[in-house]
């Protein structure tokens, strides 16, 4: 008897236990917005989508912080510089290759190197060329300056001044053309703008 009382004992508690091992329904979580969880938005100086590079124009953006005013800006120049020049040079490269590659040289893989060896020589040209448009000098709660600032250079003028040196060449200019280049790197400006995005 006491055998099958705790049987039935056993089979009630499990008829209860069933039912709530049954999957609830999930209650959505209440919706927290980011200030509720204690995010603030932080506004960079010299940022955003009117500072993207696009296809007449390569862009760079950076922020030095120093305790020193002028070493703040120096840091934020040399920085927006770094990244200018690797744009420059992603860009070049592509329209290097992709040029030599469309051409009938005799030699590619000479001539590949002289272009590259004339774009590294443009490259450092242009980026004293470079042009500051937004500069923002802030200091901050730890007595430090911080520098914002946007560089900006000219696609058409990058291309102009290395299709001179390129025609200077006297090995390249026989087979250089000038308008065929440019077209060239017309389309990879439009593919490194499409990557920015």
């Amino acid at each position: 008897m006491k055998k099958s009382s705790f049987s039935l004992l056993i089979l009630a508690s499990a008829l209860f236990v069933l039912p709530a091992c049954k999957s609830k329904k999930e209650v959505p979580a209440k919706s927290i917005t980011p200030e509720q969880a204690g995010e603030v938005e932080v506004k960079l100086y010299c940022s955003g989508s009117e500072y993207f590079s696009t296809k007449e124009i390569l862009r760079a953006n950076a922020v030095g912080e120093s305790m020193d005013q002028n070493t703040s800006k120096k840091k934020a120049l040399n920085e927006a510089r770094t990244q200018l020049a690797s744009s420059i040079n992603t860009v070049l490269k592509a329209t290097i290759d992709n040029y030599v590659n469309s051409r009938e040289f005799n030699n590619k893989e000479e001539i590949q190197e002289r272009f590259e060896g004339l774009s590294r020589e443009v490259i450092n040209q242009e980026l004293a060329g470079t042009r500051i448009i937004c500069e923002k000098l802030t200091k901050t709660t730890q007595n430090t300056y911080k520098t914002y600032l946007a560089l900006e250079l000219s696609g058409t003028d990058m291309i102009k001044n290395l299709g001179s040196k390129l025609g200077q060449d006297e090995r390249l200019r026989i087979d250089y053309d000038y308008e065929k280049f440019k077209n060239t790197f017309d389309q990879e400006m439009e593919k490194f703008e499409k990557s920015r995005r």
